[in-house]
């Protein structure tokens, strides 16, 4: 019986056409192709063994699919359940809790809400904000962005109170978060496939994008083996408390220092224009034998907590 994983992907096409020819070259049992999903019952999953989700983010209308998917046996990358669920404010408490070191980090409530929320729905807020408080615990510059999402969108960095303010006025009924800022002299940016196959590399977001992973290395010194190791294994402390598969954890380095900044890609950067070769070469490797591996084990559902009513 051929196996089969599914892609679920938006415009990239370096990553997903290499991954398909990686896994067919390997000649595993194990065929690989662009996932088609259709309008779908609720007992008729798609018919994959493993599903590769690089677009729900986007498209929202596929995440009850990949849970559907994953409660019937489907191994989905990243795992739906957890990653519709987690934030950026809830990883950084857990990325405290596992001794890696991250941002001071508030969340606020929102700025606007819609018209049927009055200030009697608000009663258990408190107000005004202690921006002032705020900022001194957090000191300048800070960084304003949304408790959820990625790609840098709606990030603010601000100098004052008064750009705080004003920043934060503009944010309308999304939660933000505010984070002090780290004076990092090495950035660092770990992929991660399968939790434990760490590939740290120099990232410098200053570049353009083209630039961040190939050019980095000119901006910064090198990484020593100790520091090295050390981000290797928080990036994995992160990705198993996560669940993630595949994921970028970004971390900016001051003082010897790695701070984790941001770590919940779930659909990281894999264009080999970004990447460059050597790193893209790495990648769809690791990919080809984690999908391989995945599509080989035995069939469980991805929702532990339900197990023991549907092994009944």
């Amino acid at each position: 019986m051929v196996l089969r994983v599914g892609l679920l992907t938006g415009r990239e096409k370096s990553f997903p056409d290499a991954l398909i020819a990686e896994v067919a070259r390997r000649d595993a049992g194990v065929v690989a192709s662009y996932a088609s999903v259709d309008a779908t019952r609720f007992d008729r999953p798609p018919p994959y063994d493993v599903l590769v989700d690089r677009i729900s983010h986007e498209v929202s209308c596929y995440q009850p699919i990949l849970k559907l998917a994953a409660l019937n046996g489907t191994r989905v990358v990243n795992n739906p359940f957890w990653r519709i669920a987690d934030d950026k404010f809830f990883n950084t408490a857990l990325a405290a809790r596992l001794g890696v070191a991250v941002p001071k980090t508030y969340v606020l409530p929102s700025k606007d809400y819609s018209a049927d929320v009055s200030s009697e729905t608000l009663h258990n807020l408190r107000y005004p904000l202690d921006w002032v408080g705020i900022a001194s615990d957090l000191g300048f510059p800070i960084f304003l962005k949304p408790h959820w999402g990625g790609g840098w969108r709606d990030v603010h960095k601000v100098e004052s109170i008064e750009e705080l303010i004003v920043a934060y006025d503009k944010t309308g009924r999304n939660t933000m978060i505010v984070q002090e800022g780290i004076a990092w002299t090495q950035y660092v940016r770990c992929i991660v496939v399968g939790k434990e196959r760490v590939r740290p590399a120099l990232w410098n977001p200053h570049l353009r994008h083209a630039d961040r992973y190939t050019q980095a290395a000119t901006s910064m010194e090198p990484l020593t083996p100790e520091l090295e190791a050390r981000v290797s294994e928080d990036a994995r402390k992160l990705c198993r408390a996560l669940g993630y598969d595949m994921n970028t954890v970004e971390l900016g380095i001051c003082n010897g220092v790695p701070y984790a900044i941001d770590f919940m890609n779930s659909a990281p950067d894999f264009d080999i224009s970004s990447l460059g070769p050597d790193h893209f070469v790495w990648v769809v490797e690791q990919m080809a034998d984690l999908v391989i591996d995945l599509a080989r084990a035995p069939a469980t559902t991805m929702t532990s907590a339900w197990d023991a009513v549907l092994l009944r």
